[in-house]
């Protein structure tokens, strides 16, 4: 059966569903712009309603409460960050695990410097009273499902040589059980160890580099921060034994 003949028919909305799209889109900008200016603790339904000149109560029938609006903005930023991780795949060779590393941590990168609300909102301090629903999971693993990809493909093809010489106790073997299991148990457990270092490596180098903690350790140039950058990605890569 040809493509054609399995794609069915376009979607078609109603005007009421276009209609109410556009609001959600509109109170989601605001939202946005509210995080930006007051950070996720400063989010009200009230006041995005009121900077879009709407009743009050006429938010409420988008968002029934403050968390609802609050998740769809995590999903949305774990999308995001996400789909940068997973475009910066396209056309490099499936064998070149550097490149796919580089690149993976490059627009990682990227996208938080561009969007740093967004990203403080999902790997900034905790929300207090917010608790995050099993519905941002499937958005939140789109960044670990790439990495986690690279990882399993060097373990694959890992010799002795490349293999990470990293010390683990019982107990250390027992704490990252989870993430054995994760991937059935077909990544060395020195090697899921090194994964997760660099994991913690990755993002605390971003969030230093967000949250001005580079300042007297870092040249405050831009070529200065790419520059270190790119010489953590080399030493992460030689530490998860990809290569």
């Amino acid at each position: 059966m040809s493509d054609a003949l399995r794609i069915g028919p376009p979607v078609t909305l109603t005007a009421r569903q276009r209609a109410r799209a556009e609001v959600t889109a509109e109170i989601l900008r605001a939202a946005r712009e509210q995080l930006a200016a007051e950070g996720a603790a400063g989010i009200s339904l009230r006041a995005v309603a009121r900077d879009l000149g709407m009743p009050s109560s006429g938010i409420y029938r988008y968002f029934s409460t403050r968390e609802q609006l609050l998740t769809r903005l995590i999903i949305e930023a774990y999308d995001g960050i996400g789909a940068a991780a997973e475009d910066s795949q396209r056309d490099l060779p499936p064998d070149d695990l550097p490149a796919r590393f580089a690149a993976a941590c490059r627009a990682i990168r990227a996208w938080a410097l561009a969007h740093p609300h967004q990203y403080s909102l999902v790997f900034g301090s905790p929300i207090p009273s917010y608790q995050a629903p099993e519905e941002t999971v499937p958005a939140a693993a789109r960044v670990p499902g790439v990495l986690g990809a690279i990882l399993l493909d060097a373990a694959k093809r890992r010799t002795g040589a490349r293999r990470p010489q990293i010390p683990l106790t019982d107990a250390g073997r027992q704490a990252i059980a989870p993430t054995l299991e994760l991937f059935a148990h077909q990544i060395p457990a020195e090697q899921a160890q090194a994964g997760l270092m660099v994991w913690s490596g990755l993002f605390g180098a971003i969030s230093f580099e967000l949250y001005g903690h580079q300042y007297g350790s870092v040249g405050p140039a831009t070529e200065d921060r790419d520059a270190f950058f790119e010489s953590c990605i080399a030493a992460w890569a030689a530490q998860a034994g990809i290569s």
